[in-house]
């Protein structure tokens, strides 16, 4: 029973987005998980103690609103990663959340670690798992740089091989052409490229064929499928998970 899969352009933990994160624990709960989300914030591990409180105080806020348990995992570096104590409190949870920051960093502290393995193990029994901005560019093969368009993409932890997200998509390249996006990200033509925007997700839900979105503004596809725009509520097969 694999749990449902949620790539959200930006918006993790507000007010917008509560309906919307707490149907996620929902889908958990129906397929036997505890009612409790886990905050992941590793993308953001190299930011200050500041930043790091306020995604802390945030993710709580949602939960209380939500009316179920948060774990903030402070899972900063690779040794974090290894921690048998975060893997333990993974295990079981209805909903874990990978939140924005740098995904790069974000790949090099969970690829081939425990942790990563408990959050894979999670999902595949039922829980639901969601990438915020970061967090869902990471589940693909591969990261582009977006800073650094030349520079080859680095691996990323490869749930969805073929899929590549740009989250934030309305805010970072409403300057650029959506058919300039797919070529300066040099996506290989085997991949599926999606711009998904901000305060929007699109959610593949346990036992569901298609992908849903959900928020207030698009999901672009932008390469292996045809170029279109999906708003709230339209669906799309993007793979076979």
């Amino acid at each position: 029973m694999v749990g449902s899969l949620a790539l959200v352009g930006s918006g993790e933990y507000l007010p917008a987005m509560t309906e919307f994160e707490n149907s996620l624990v929902q889908d958990g709960v129906k397929n036997g998980k505890e009612a409790r989300y886990i905050q992941i914030p590793t993308a953001a591990g190299r930011e200050s103690n500041q930043s790091l409180a306020y995604w802390k105080e945030l993710g709580h806020k949602q939960a209380s609103a939500i009316g179920v348990q948060a774990d903030y995992l402070p899972i900063y570096t690779r040794e974090d990663a290894f921690n048998q104590e975060f893997v333990e409190a993974i295990a079981n949870s209805a909903l874990m959340y990978m939140s924005g920051g740098d995904p790069h960093h974000l790949a090099q502290v969970l690829s081939d670690t425990p942790v990563w393995e408990a959050i894979v193990e999670n999902w595949k029994t039922g829980g639901s798992l969601a990438g915020c901005s970061a967090g869902a560019m990471v589940l693909s093969a591969h990261i582009p740089n977006f800073r650094l368009l030349k520079k080859t993409a680095t691996s990323g932890l490869n749930l969805l091989p073929e899929i590549r997200v740009i989250p934030h998509f309305n805010k970072f390249f409403k300057w650029i052409p959506e058919s300039a996006a797919k070529v300066l990200l040099h996506v290989p033509d085997n991949s599926i490229l999606i711009g998904v925007d901000e305060l929007t997700a699109i959610v593949k839900r346990s036992g569901d064929s298609d992908w849903v979105v959900i928020g207030e503004a698009t999901v672009h596809v932008l390469k292996g499928l045809p170029d279109q725009q999906l708003h709230n509520g339209e669906r799309i097969t993007l793979s076979i998970l």
